[in-house]
């Protein structure tokens, strides 16, 4: 397991990282992260040249990472599709593209049935993939999740989104008879899914502290009436509250990344829910401390509520991670 202090170095090395490169998502960008780094191969075993960690160690690049706002395909790639390839057990599907994706040459992505808003599934027939996944984040590899299977498959178009929300890039991909490669079953399907929530999680809690700290440092220097605003109780009281979500937030996170399997899909569920809530709350709160340049264009508060909005939408809003918590606790 790796230490307090090999994590501490890890969240150094990453947010220097991010800082040196903000808002880049370029293929060199994502090599010299993926690989000088090695944290794209955190969760790979270490046969296929990664540092065979977990997500507990995954966590702490996607809360930098949300923290940053960056848009490299982090989640999709070294959470989602790493993941799913793990849980495959098939052994010539590890060789073939986890050594890629740990050392920043490839990326790769997973597609869930019913996961994204509109989507109206994948069908599979004599090894041809069809249908039309139209909000998926993006790789040079498509896993999908179809049937009863876990496949691979080239899509036959790739059409990219004007989002609101620019550090999260969607794209439609539709697959017209495409050759789908098997590589596994789909019984790890929901724990896959749960570990991308898991993660997004982290994201979530990451973007919200950096919500509260800019916002903390604007009520510190802001004066009005002679006081920084922050003197006042209507923003003091403001403040303190997020912070009591954006730590409860925290924990809700790294509980979900440390679970044990049996236990996944509560934490999961459980963070999916507060962490999803908490970052909106932050996010919004953020503005309406910063006043009128809160909602500037060249602020960057208004990209932290996009981000925040557009994760609440990625894996389900609230209310589904909630209904999910009382199927599976009842």
């Amino acid at each position: 397991m790796t230490s307090s202090d090999e994590l501490r170095e890890l969240r150094a090395a990453v947010r220097s990282f991010l800082e040196a490169y903000p808002g880049s998502a370029d293929q060199t960008t994502w090599r010299r992260f993926a690989g000088e780094l090695g944290v794209a191969g955190l969760a790979v075993p270490e046969e296929y040249g990664g540092a065979g960690c977990g997500l507990r160690e995954a966590a702490i690049v996607s809360e930098e990472i949300g923290r940053a706002l960056s848009p490299l395909p982090y989640l999709s790639t070294a959470v989602l599709a790493v993941s799913a390839i793990n849980e495959s057990g098939d052994g010539e599907a590890k060789k073939r593209l986890l050594p890629g994706i740990a050392d920043g040459t490839v990326t790769a992505t997973v597609i869930f049935p019913g996961v994204f808003p509109g989507d109206a599934g994948l069908s599979l027939d004599g090894g041809r993939l069809s249908g039309v996944a139209p909000y998926a984040l993006d790789g040079d590899v498509v896993l999908a999740y179809v049937g009863d299977a876990l496949v691979e498959a080239a899509p036959s178009a790739r059409r990219p989104y004007v989002t609101l929300d620019e550090t999260r890039p969607l794209v439609e991909l539709t697959f017209d008879g495409a050759e789908a490669r098997r590589i596994g079953s789909a019984e790890a399907c929901d724990r896959v899914r749960d570990l991308g929530v898991a993660a997004l999680a982290a994201e979530q809690v990451g973007g919200a502290a950096r919500c509260l700290e800019s916002a903390v440092a604007y009520a510190k220097q802001r004066h009005q009436f002679g006081r920084p605003i922050g003197s006042f109780q209507a923003i003091k009281h403001k403040l303190a509250d997020v912070l009591l979500q954006v730590e409860s937030a925290r924990s809700a996170a790294y509980q979900a990344c440390a679970a044990p399997a049996d236990e996944l899909p509560v934490y999961a569920a459980i963070a999916g829910s507060y962490c999803t809530e908490a970052y909106l709350t932050a996010a919004g709160e953020s503005i309406q401390v910063h006043g009128g340049i809160g909602v500037t264009w060249e602020h960057d508060a208004h990209r932290y509520f996009k981000r925040a909005t557009s994760d609440a939408q990625l894996f389900g809003p609230p209310q589904a991670h909630r209904a999910r918590l009382a199927q599976v606790v009842l």
